[in-house]
Order: structure tokens, then sequence, then C-alpha cells
């Protein structure tokens, strides 16, 4: 486990093993950061986004970044009703059609601001007559540069391959857009200022999801460090969580791991179902009714399950290996806070096979 007294990263102080556990434990102070420095901007941006009365948002990124805007991309739908689209940066230039609506915007994100690919889309979405929105963690970045708005996330400089606080703090500007386009549009269905509220509480959760889970999902890796094969599921928002979740399994631990949105894991990928392939099952609010009739599919062919929820009464039935996610915080928001325990996972999975978590042997911070 690593010693932490409440404050290490959070408050300054030290003693973390490694750059990835440290930049997991920074995430608190990064969303705080992120939503106080950044609020003003996002408002701006808002409301130029408003009074363009865009027709369609396009949403690109690779890696981490494009899970992220698979995630705000459901936040922006549901709260605003604005018709959007995700797409990889990598194949952004490929899938966007001929004719596109004269009012379009694209969100380009990128961690660095410096990956070819990123580069590439918003120089195509600029030449297209696409206004470009850069959502970056480096201010003077390349992308910055070539976008016609910037976004910035403040969560330090991070120097793990493996992407953790600059995810997260992602995630919190894209609901902060989310939630003011939503507001200037009046077309949310919930209250805005109650869901506002909501996402402020994300470090104080960030927090406790840390402290409840650091310990046990230290055991937990440990158990399975055996293990080569992961699945993860994930439903609504929460199947970004699933897909962010296998690729730090990926880069940390050197291991196959899969995400798949949760019911079409039903349509073909349960074949590959045996009692050495562990199963991560992401079950937020009300999505734990829902799905409990595919956990139970799943033990029955004997595979190992570990849910990850903020409701784990009744989790017991299925698995002995729940973990807890603080709760009380809105499903369209979850995933910032349960994608934390599948990091840690990695994390300590990544230090039970013996590997540097920090610096994965094929990969680099940032492709070009």
């Amino acid at each position: 486990m690593v010693p932490w007294d409440g404050r290490g990263a959070l408050g300054g102080g030290g003693g973390f093993p490694h750059r990835m556990i440290m930049e997991i434990y920074e995430q608190p102070k990064a969303l705080e950061d992120t939503m106080v420095k950044e609020d003003d901007e996002v408002r701006r941006v808002a409301e130029i986004i408003d009074q363009r009365r865009c027709e369609l948002i396009y949403i690109t990124g690779s890696g981490t970044s494009y899970h992220a805007g698979l995630a705000g991309g459901y936040a922006l739908s549901t709260l605003t009703g604005m018709i959007t689209s995700t797409i990889p940066a990598s194949e952004f230039e490929s899938w966007i059609p001929p004719s596109i609506p004269r009012r379009s915007l694209l969100l380009a994100i990128s961690q660095s601001g410096e990956s070819s690919d990123i580069l590439e889309a918003a120089k195509a979405a600029s030449g297209r007559g696409i206004m470009v929105v850069a959502l970056t963690n480096t201010p003077g970045s390349p992308l910055a540069e070539v976008s016609d708005h910037v976004l910035l996330t403040h969560a330090g400089r991070e120097y793990a391959v493996a992407a953790t606080k600059t995810y997260t703090a992602q995630l919190s500007i894209l609901y902060m857009l989310s939630l003011e386009l939503a507001r200037l549009t009046g077309l949310a269905p919930w209250s805005v200022e109650e869901l506002r509220a909501s996402l402020s509480s994300t470090p104080r959760l960030a927090r406790e999801a840390l402290m409840m889970n650091d310990k046990p999902i230290e055991g937990l890796a440990y158990r399975f460090r055996q293990s080569n094969y992961f699945f993860l599921l994930g439903s609504g928002p929460n199947y970004a969580t699933a897909l962010e979740g296998a690729l730090k399994l990926k880069e940390a631990c050197n291991i196959y791991a899969e995400g798949f949105a949760a019911r079409e894991f039903l349509h073909g990928p349960i074949q590959l179902i045996s009692g050495g392939t562990p199963s991560i099952f992401i079950a937020a609010g009300e999505d734990v009714k829902r799905l409990m009739r595919l956990a139970l599919s799943i033990k029955g062919f004997g595979a190992p399950l570990i849910p990850v929820s903020d409701r784990p009464e009744g989790l017991s039935a299925v698995s002995q290996e729940v973990v807890r996610v603080p709760g009380g915080l809105p499903g369209i928001f979850s995933p910032i806070i349960f994608i934390i325990p599948l990091q840690l996972f990695a994390y300590y999975g990544s230090k039970a096979r013996g590997l540097d978590p920090d610096r994965p042997e094929k990969l680099r911070k940032v492709v070009r």
C-alpha cells in the first residue's frame, strides 16, 4: 500500500514510489484546480458555441482522450439535445462526410496537444470550415495554435505514460461545458444548478474513492496477478470507463484487456468466458439492477467477476470481490469517479507483475 496520511500528493507531500500512483493521487487537486481556474473560459466558449447555433458537435482524440470524448459526448447530447459524433483522431478525416452542417464544431482533445493525429484532425476540420475548440493540458501547444478557442485542464505536468489525472480533468471540462450549454439552451430536463453542485463535489468524492480503495485494490491486484486476460463491461457513460480501464491494464500491466458495452458482450464475446478470464463489471446506480442478469450469466460460466459499484448491496450474490465507489453523483458524471479504482487496479497489477508502471517499454507519452 502507498503510504498516505490524507495529504500526500493532495497537499504537497511525497513518498510515492512511482509517478503513476502519485498522479492518481493528484486527481482531487487537478479536478478542483481545473473547475476553479477554467470556469470563466468555459462560460465564454459556451456562449460562442450557443451564438453560433451549432447543429453538430464532432469530438475527437486518441487513446485516453478519445475515451474522455465518448463520455463527454454522452453528457453533451443528454444535457443539451445536441447531436454529437465522437471519432478517433486518426480516423476523423476519413469519417466526416463530404457534406456537413454549416454550423459544425470540433472538440479536439489531447493531453499534450502535440500528437500528429489530433493535429491532422484539427487542420482537416479548419479546412472544412468547422470551428475548432481545443481541450488540452498544454497551453501554447501546436494544437492550441491551430484551434479557434482553447480550454485548458489544470492538472499539472503528467509524467507517467498511462494517463490518469489528465483524463479526469478532461472529463471535468467536458461536463462543465455541457452544463453551461444546457443552461444557455434551456433544454436540460434537470436542474442545471443541482447538477453543477454535484459536479463540484467530485474532488471530495475522488478523495473518498482513493481512501476507501487503495489497500483493498492492492490486495485484489495481487490475487489476480496471474490473470492475463480481462473483460471490462460498462453501460451508458461507463462504456467509456470500460474502454479506459482496459487501456490502463494494457499499458501498465502488459496484459490483454478489452472493454465492451455491457450487453454487447452477449453478442459473441461471451463465448470467450472461462474460469481464467476475470470480468470487471462496472455498474452505476440503477445499472446494478438492469445488468444483474448479465452478471449472473457470467458467474454461471465459472468466470471470476469483480463488480465496481456505488450500490454494492446485493452484489455479494455474484461476487465476493466487490469494489465500492462513493455514491451521491448523478450517473451522467459517474465516469469521473468510477475510473479511479480501475487506475489503482492497473497500477498495483503492474507492481504485482514486477513491471515499471511509469514506462511501458513499447509506449511513449506523445505519439508523433
